[in-house]
């Protein structure tokens, strides 16, 4: 037999307003249009601050009522015991587990020291398991090219020519176009105040120690993570959610030698690369609004580079761009590993690439700076 309709209703007493309940107050019932409009239009009254709300409760004539059916009357009765209720054990039962977990408006969820104690044991922990699966992927990675070189000839070349395209060269505009720019606002920003101590001349020397020792390499590097760091997670992501790392590990091929050392010998190469060419990019940029700007010639810029800015800045921004590249592959390819075959950790999963590949090679940049302070300084 179907339940019966629920109903609602007010009625003065001698002791104040009275509520009576009838029908089913159930899921079930409650999820149909019609008797969901004719109850929300009864209890809307009763929620509002103008109205007073009964004094008493008959429930005892319901058929039925489910946790749906009290958590709406507790709400109603704004998380608190109304003055007079009748209702049958097993009624009381019900909203006394309803309100054991609601908690009330008006008391704000207070956190504990013990509960943020917890909270940071469970970040750390989360940054222990991170690093301790890059450092087994970097592990990995070591003995898949000692393989590697063992056998060059079965080497997956290919994979590393097809990812040495996708990261470096379509890269090269997007990478040309912000070096190129940002060597623009340099040289535009320095001659405002080297013009007041009349060092025109100086500009060849802090463009080019800021962009070949920095700036080009770091900004290829936060391009290339957002770029190429991405891709790589969501190209192996969408391998886990088509099940395709399942696949290969039930045809025995080793996910390190097929995944991640192509993509780490593609970044390790094509890295210092497009260093390189952000760098030009931004030192012509900075010739051009140099030479605007303060007169100074593209031809005496190229002949006091050599001299103002000496080799070892240029081989410190390759070799750091070598160590960017097989960071940016190892954490794409770590956060790629780790996706869950469902569409939001697909997304989270990229997310977290960027932002982790950004912050981490910032850091080893400022690593970087203090270790090697005293090379072409």
């Amino acid at each position: 037999m179907p339940e019966a309709t629920p109903t609602l209703t007010l009625e003065n007493s001698h002791t104040g307003r009275r509520a009576t309940l009838g029908g089913s107050w159930s899921a079930a019932r409650l999820a149909e249009p019609a008797a969901w409009l004719r109850i929300s239009q009864a209890l809307s009254p009763l929620q509002a601050a103008a109205s007073t709300p009964p004094t008493d409760w008959d429930l005892r004539t319901l058929t039925r009522l489910d946790h749906t059916g009290a958590q709406l009357l507790w709400n109603t009765w704004g998380r608190q015991w109304p003055a007079g209720l009748q209702i049958n054990p097993a009624q009381r039962a019900m909203l006394e587990r309803v309100a054991r977990f609601s908690a009330p408006d008006d008391q704000p969820a207070r956190t504990s020291f013990w509960q943020l104690f917890l909270l940071l044991g469970e970040k750390l922990w989360r940054l222990w398991d991170h690093l301790v699966g890059l450092l087994t992927l970097m592990g990995q990675l070591l003995l898949d090219t000692a393989t590697l070189l063992r056998a060059p000839g079965r080497g997956p070349w290919r994979d590393v020519s097809g990812h040495l395209f996708r990261i470096g060269a379509t890269a090269l505009p997007v990478t040309a176009l912000v070096g190129f720019m940002i060597g623009i606002v340099l040289a535009y920003l320095m001659s405002r105040q080297l013009r007041q101590f009349g060092a025109d001349s100086f500009i060849v020397n802090i463009l080019g120690i800021a962009i070949i020792r920095e700036l080009g390499p770091m900004l290829a590097a936060i391009l290339i993570a957002g770029r190429s760091g991405s891709a790589i997670t969501a190209q192996i992501g969408v391998m886990r959610v088509t099940e395709e790392l399942d696949a290969m590990k039930v045809m025995g091929i080793a996910k390190g030698y097929r995944l991640v050392l192509p993509r780490a010998i593609a970044m390790a190469v094509a890295m210092p690369l497009i260093a390189v060419w952000t760098t030009l990019s931004a030192l012509l940029g900075g010739m051009l609004a140099a030479d605007a700007v303060l007169g100074v010639t593209p031809a005496y810029f190229f002949a006091t580079l050599p001299d103002a800015v000496e080799i070892g800045n240029l081989w410190l921004a390759v070799g750091k761009s070598v160590v960017f590249g097989l960071l940016i592959a190892l954490i794409g390819c770590h956060y790629g590993l780790r996706v869950k075959p469902n569409t939001e950790s697909l997304g989270q999963g990229t997310t977290a690439s960027v932002v982790t590949s950004i912050t981490v090679v910032l850091l080893v940049d400022a690593l970087f700076a203090v270790v090697f302070k005293n090379v072409g300084l």
